[in-house]
């Protein structure tokens, strides 16, 4: 009989454990995100949070697949670390059905060298690296259409790809790389078109780029989350925070125009 007794309270014991661990981490909010800057923003507003009972988990990744098939998994909350045109085209290509709900900052997209300084010196047949996922592939094509260095059919097109090329008067070759890589590949390639965040994580500033995107890009980095969690309590802070002066204030003073604030 004693043995039964004391079965039923460890049992007991390790119940109430479990439930007061899941009371917890109920308030945790786990974003997803990039670490520079995104993961840097979110750092700032962790305390305003916290005074609202939330505590905010930063789950940092690496690359822009992840981050929303974790996020439709319900692994994360939200994420943060990406724009408009690259949801739409991974929603569509992954079956997704994520929102973005609030727009937070534009990471101007540049073209960086380590073998030339001028765009003017680019050679025929030189080796071009640009990011190879579809959203940001077709944004640094018109980039480069924007700057004549190719010719699009369509530049409006945000879904462009080496295929809509239309004219390459230099025979150039384009190499799409994964984003996250395209740093290091810079020893390799004449010229390469990198995101912003990956730029400033390397310690590549606006300065240093060959040419930039200008500030009518729509490529604004959103706040994601799932379809039908728009009105959670959590969520509506962390978009109240992230669109705060705070933000504002600090993407100014931090990063003076490197990135700009969208809000």
């Amino acid at each position: 009989m004693k043995k039964v007794l004391r079965s039923i309270v460890l049992s007991s014991i390790a119940f109430t454990s479990i439930s007061f661990t899941n009371i917890a981490n109920a308030a945790d909010l786990k974003v997803g995100a990039t670490p520079v800057p995104h993961a840097k923003i979110l750092e700032v507003i962790a305390p305003t949070l916290k005074k609202q009972g939330i505590t905010l988990k930063i789950v940092e990744f690496s690359d822009y697949v992840m981050p929303n098939l974790a996020l439709a998994d319900k692994s994360l909350d939200a994420n943060f670390m990406q724009h408009l045109p690259y949801l739409e085209k991974i929603n569509k290509d992954k079956s997704l059905n994520l929102v973005g709900i609030a727009q937070i900052h534009i990471e101007p997209l540049g073209v960086y060298s380590k073998k030339i300084q001028n765009i003017n010196e680019l050679k025929k047949g030189a080796m071009i690296a640009i990011p190879a996922d579809p959203s940001n592939g077709a944004r640094a094509l018109i980039l480069l259409h924007n700057n004549g260095i190719i010719t699009l059919k369509d530049p409006k097109n945000l879904n462009a790809t080496i295929y809509d090329i239309k004219a390459n008067p230099k025979k150039l070759k384009i190499k799409p790389i994964e984003a996250g890589l395209l740093t290091k590949a810079l020893d390799d390639v004449s010229i390469a078109v990198i995101n912003g965040n990956f730029a400033l994580q390397a310690g590549l500033y606006s300065k240093d780029a060959i040419l930039l995107e200008d500030s009518r890009s729509p490529y604004a980095n959103i706040l994601v989350i799932r379809t039908g969690d728009e009105n959670r309590k959590d969520i509506v802070e962390l978009k109240k925070a992230l669109q705060s002066p705070e933000v504002k204030k600090f993407i100014e003073e931090t990063y003076k125009g490197e990135i700009i604030p969208a809000f």
